[in-house]
């Protein structure tokens, strides 16, 4: 066996991307020490996607002071690559969950213009290519703060300035966008999403995703005629109708609600890392995949990182096996076309414990240890 390469998603909660690729990385050496391995960081849209990106393009790390999801001032950083032409931002630095307390979030009050003050300031520094990853948001407010933050005005019936926040998107009832940041006529954004979910519906933003941002039941209805009311507005304003575009709901809404307003397109997080890595030029020549996430199940085979993933496999025809730290679904993953489907737990434990990172990459590492020493056995 000459060539792997290490495909690993984040094991949520417990170890990202890099760190397990480096374990795995670790046990291949020891047991085929002539083995070329390329390490792949990955993500599908969510947490962890601009590390990926700028771990495997050595982008150039810069700082600025933005807004959190209250308004509170709070330092961030993103990528920036291609000699100074393409930002890449995630979403999450400036209005992530993790960045408020379980018992004070609130879609109903955040705001996305932390994340338009990043692109704000990428803009000066000359950037008009970005990527956006928009997983893990705090926010229900379809983008309007981020778009404030560049220039537009939201207005209400009384052509009073509107706070960009999520409850405030059923009062919008004008659209100023004669004040948008010059630059972005030449600007191009890929806003890269993990979800395929609507606009508003039962399927939409509010309905699935606002109840862990700690909306109640009563929120989740007033958030979501929010996004209906302001689908019409912007469907007056620009004649788009982005209501029921797969992943328009993503990032409570944010995902279809900049395409109006900006020069971008929704792409699957994990294609668009895929494609900006080269990912299969490299598969092409390997003799395996092994990749991996926290939780292997039905999930994996709609859309998400490890699915991408087989398909470039699946094209190559390069065999893939998969780690999880728990296993659901085996057959049905394996009918979709992986190899093996192994958990890499060694005997049980509580949740607790098989989170603990230190655990997580000692069981990576043992379990592809034991994969490659089957593997030896079949390729002397």
């Amino acid at each position: 066996m000459k060539k792997i390469v290490l495909a690993f998603d984040s094991f949520k909660g417990s170890v990202g991307s890099f760190e397990i690729a480096k374990a795995a990385e670790k046990a291949i050496q020891e047991e085929l020490p002539d083995c070329q391995i390329i390490r792949f960081p990955i993500a599908d849209g969510g947490e962890g996607t601009t590390e990926a990106l700028c771990s495997a393009l050595h982008a150039q790390t810069v700082s600025c002071r933005v807004h959190d999801p209250f308004m509170k001032p709070i330092e961030v950083s993103y990528g920036i690559v291609n000699n100074g032409a393409m930002a890449i931002i995630e979403m999450a630095s400036a209005c992530g969950l993790p960045l408020i307390d379980s018992n004070r979030r609130n879609p109903m009050k955040t705001t996305t213009y932390g994340v338009g003050e990043m692109v704000a300031d990428a803009l000066k520094r000359g950037c008009r290519e970005f990527i956006i990853g928009i997983g893990g948001s705090a926010t229900n407010d379809a983008g309007i703060g981020m778009l404030k933050a560049l220039g537009a005005r939201f207005l209400d019936s009384g052509n009073g300035e509107l706070e960009p926040v999520g409850e405030n998107l059923i009062k919008v009832h004008q659209i100023d966008i004669s004040q948008l940041n010059p630059a972005l006529k030449e600007s191009h954004f890929t806003i890269a999403c993990d979800v395929s979910n609507p606009f508003f519906g039962e399927e939409g933003a509010a309905y699935v995703y606002a109840p862990q941002k700690g909306a109640n039941s009563l929120q989740v209805i007033e958030l979501d005629n929010g996004l209906r009311h302001y689908v019409q507005v912007i469907k007056e304003y620009t004649n788009m109708d982005i209501s029921q575009l797969p992943g328009a709901g993503a990032a409570g809404g944010m995902g279809g609600g900049l395409l109006p307003f900006l020069n971008a397109e929704l792409q699957s997080g994990i294609e668009v890392i895929l494609k900006t890595l080269r990912f299969e030029e490299v598969v092409r020549q390997a003799d395996l995949i092994l990749t991996g996430e926290g939780k292997l199940d039905h999930q994996t085979c709609m859309g998400k990182a490890l699915d991408g993933i087989l398909r470039v496999g699946k094209r190559c025809q390069v065999p893939v096996i998969a780690l999880g730290g728990a296993v659901e679904a085996t057959e049905a993953l394996n009918r979709m076309g992986f190899t093996a489907v192994l958990p890499i737990q060694p005997f049980p434990v509580t949740l607790e414990e098989a989170m603990q990172p230190e655990f997580t990459k000692e069981n990576i590492e043992r379990t592809v240890r034991q994969v490659v020493r089957i593997i030896k056995q079949f390729t002397k």
